[in-house]
């Protein structure tokens, strides 16, 4: 049986193991019931969301931001709390769908005001990402190897770390402009970026159907729900990031 690894932190190998270990008599994690958390989890991320785009785009901006806020370290939070406590993801996935919601609803309308249409086209091309990746994997055209998972993984913390300085040297003063440009360096960064983290959906799959043969518990179904909300509400910032630098240009 292959090894599950994923560069996803919410989907490695070692919580896996050890979750598999926590078999009770409550069931075991399927596929089917994974797509119904997944799916709750995508409802209460656009209920979140259409709050506080609906603040932004009334009478209460300065609110709507500071929802965004609580929205962005409390998903911060919470999904750590899960990535450490997997147990508790069937109620903290929940919150940290709905805190993401509140964050991406908020960014979201004040893209919309400066560049309009942006975040429905980064959701449309979120969504056929998605189904794209979901192809490619069930087909077999893109299999979840050891060497893929290597590679992606290496790709995806030299991003995280990329990123981790960026912040730190932006609270000296310093700013790494050719990541955050309009240029053709900084799209081609966002391309990237976009690559690495639609090649992390393929992780994301592979785990959750490999848990399934496992018959991990049932609570890994909103672990596994969790971790590819992780994935899916990263792709969908970076084709917000992509397609502001592209409108930016004009």
């Amino acid at each position: 049986m292959r090894a599950m690894k994923s560069s996803n932190p919410a989907m490695s190998e070692r919580i896996f193991a050890k979750q598999t270990a926590n078999v009770t008599d409550s069931g075991t994690m399927t596929i089917n019931g994974t797509i119904t958390k997944i799916g709750i989890m995508l409802l209460l991320v656009i209920a979140a969301a259409s709050y506080t785009w609906g603040m932004v785009t009334g009478e209460n901006p300065a609110g709507a931001q500071t929802y965004l806020i609580i929205g962005a370290v409390g998903g911060f939070i919470t999904a750590i709390i899960t990535v450490f406590k997997p147990r508790l993801a069937g109620i903290t996935a929940p919150i940290y769908a709905i805190l993401e919601g509140l964050f991406l609803g908020g960014i979201s309308a004040f893209i919309n005001q400066k560049y309009p249409g942006i975040p429905f086209q980064a959701v449309l091309l979120t969504i056929g990402t998605l189904f794209t990746m979901l192809f490619l994997y069930r087909s077999g055209r893109i299999r979840a190897t050891p060497k893929f998972r290597r590679g992606v993984m290496m790709a995806t913390g030299a991003i995280f770390f990329a990123y981790l300085a960026s912040w730190i040297l932006g609270m000296f003063g310093m700013s790494v402009g050719f990541m955050h440009s309009s240029g053709p360096l900084g799209i081609l960064i966002s391309l990237v970026i976009i690559v690495v983290a639609a090649l992390n959906l393929i992780m994301d799959f592979d785990f959750i159907e490999r848990g399934a043969e496992m018959s991990a518990p049932k609570y890994m179904e909103w672990y596994g729900a969790f971790g590819l909300m992780v994935t899916l509400i990263w792709l969908y910032i970076e084709f917000l990031r992509l397609l502001s630098r592209f409108a930016g240009r004009n």
